[in-house]
């Protein structure tokens, strides 16, 4: 098999190591980590990548989830899509969304990063890796009432927006990548931020799965061509076509 993935260059390193190991040829392609922060824009980068996979390939491989409905909309051309049933990369990162639900499930907004977060952006910003930033929210909640409704957008803020009151924020050790380094500058940064650190470890089997084709659909999306990325905002199925 012969598949296009694009992804969020926050999954790089993971998605990079997975088409190496794959018994399938990958080609990858990556949109700008915060791009979730202009939904449209993003889907319509993602989507202008889909069209351009047309040929060739066997299927369209989305490294995303839902992102503020960044992936809402996206429609499948002549191959099928593929996309985990996340809400956002902390789903994917942890590795499941029972683990998700078991570290975030009562603090669903709450701050946390990564080492491919501090890898790509050059420091901690827990803002970013939550949602959006205060500067962005209005104009994000606008796009989302008119495309989706008040009650709906303000829901998708409610899991995007950072909960500051939290006191600590959440370091995910992603397996196969961990550095001593980074883990003791988010401590410092944690401190310097007046919050204690909690330490979880994550894994890349999402990201494995979807590049290794086993596509199971409980955690997996599969969009034949002709349909689009329908959200359904919920903690199980997430995304349905």
């Amino acid at each position: 098999m012969r598949y296009r993935m694009i992804s969020c260059e926050v999954f790089a390193r993971p998605a990079y190591r997975a088409a190496a190991k794959s018994p399938h040829i990958v080609d990858i392609v990556f949109t700008r980590l915060r791009s979730h922060v202009n939904p449209h824009q993003l889907r319509n980068e993602i989507q202008a990548f889909i069209d351009s996979a047309a040929e060739g390939y066997d299927a369209v491989l989305l490294g995303y989830g839902l992102c503020g409905n960044g992936t809402a909309g996206l429609k499948a051309r002549n191959i099928p899509l593929v996309i985990p049933r996340a809400h956002d990369c902390c789903t994917i990162f942890l590795g499941s969304r029972e683990a998700f639900l078991g570290h975030f499930g009562q603090t669903p907004s709450a701050r946390w990063s990564s080492v491919c977060y501090y890898e790509r952006l050059g420091g901690w910003d827990t803002d970013c890796a939550a949602g959006v930033t205060t500067s962005e929210q209005a104009d994000y909640m606008e796009e989302l009432i008119r495309q989706y409704g008040e009650e709906n957008a303000r829901y998708i803020m409610e899991m995007m927006t950072p909960k500051n009151d939290i006191g600590f924020l959440t370091f995910i050790d992603i397996e196969g990548f961990e550095d001593p380094e980074a883990r003791e500058s988010f401590v410092t940064y944690a401190k310097q931020s007046g919050k204690e650190t909690r330490f979880i470890t994550g894994s890349t089997r999402l990201i494995d799965a979807l590049v290794n084709g086993d596509w199971n659909d409980e955690e997996f999306l599969v969009v034949p061509p002709g349909a689009e990325i329908i959200p359904v905002y919920d903690h199980k199925t997430i995304i349905s076509c």
